[in-house]
């Protein structure tokens, strides 16, 4: 389907809320080490704004460096728990979201945004506490020509993200991980947890050796 010059694709899966609850009570960098260090987003892109956490099924959005008319076509494709992937060619000239979009993103369902690209208001951004990700911020505001695609598979920050994709980003950056393999990372980094509680012990335990 296109809109106007905006390519649109739908009707893929998306995961149950209980599965992304699961994936909220752990971190990007333990879950990076569930899988193998891999599937992590290139550490130019950081939380606009300190506290900033996210997790939530992927909407990818490609768009035209400095370019935001398929970002705004994709708010009529956001489903609660969404979040918006934007691949914005990592271009640091135009912002591609701004406080207007983040308001709206939050109000029709989505979780938050990772921008490869930059982004505006940052400070208002923050005070709405919307998360968003992305590599730094511009007052130079988008164009809105298009043209762009909406849910096809994007790269951001050198991972592939497909639609549908669990996507989960905090203070350290943005972790992607496929749906199939779901299950496995949260075995995975259950057993992580389990080693680092048994280490911090140890620390505790030296600790009060040395005291």
């Amino acid at each position: 389907m296109t809109q106007d010059n905006v390519r649109v694709s739908t009707g893929w899966g998306r995961v149950d809320r209980h599965v992304l609850d699961r994936f909220r009570e752990h971190s990007v960098a333990n879950l990076g080490d569930a899988l193998d260090r891999l599937n992590i987003v290139d550490g130019g892109i950081a939380p606009v704004w300190h506290g900033a956490r996210a997790v939530g099924t992927a909407l990818p959005v490609l768009t035209v460096a400095g370019d935001n008319k398929a970002v705004i076509a994709a708010l009529d494709h956001i489903r609660p728990g969404d979040i918006v992937v934007i691949n914005a060619f990592g271009y640091e000239g135009r912002a591609i979201i701004g406080d207007n979009l983040a308001q709206r993103f939050d109000v029709y369902g989505a979780v938050g945004a990772v921008v490869d690209g930059y982004v505006r208001d940052g400070a208002i951004i923050e005070k709405l506490g919307v998360p968003v990700f992305a590599r730094g911020l511009t007052p130079a505001g988008p164009f809105k020509n298009g043209p762009g695609t909406i849910g096809d598979p994007v790269a951001v920050g050198g991972v592939v993200v497909n639609p549908g994709d669990i996507v989960a980003a905090d203070a350290d950056g943005v972790i992607v991980v496929p749906p199939h393999r779901a299950e496995e990372a949260l075995a995975a980094v259950e057993a992580i947890v389990a080693r680092e509680a048994d280490l911090d012990a140890e620390v505790e335990a030296l600790r009060k050796r040395a005291a």
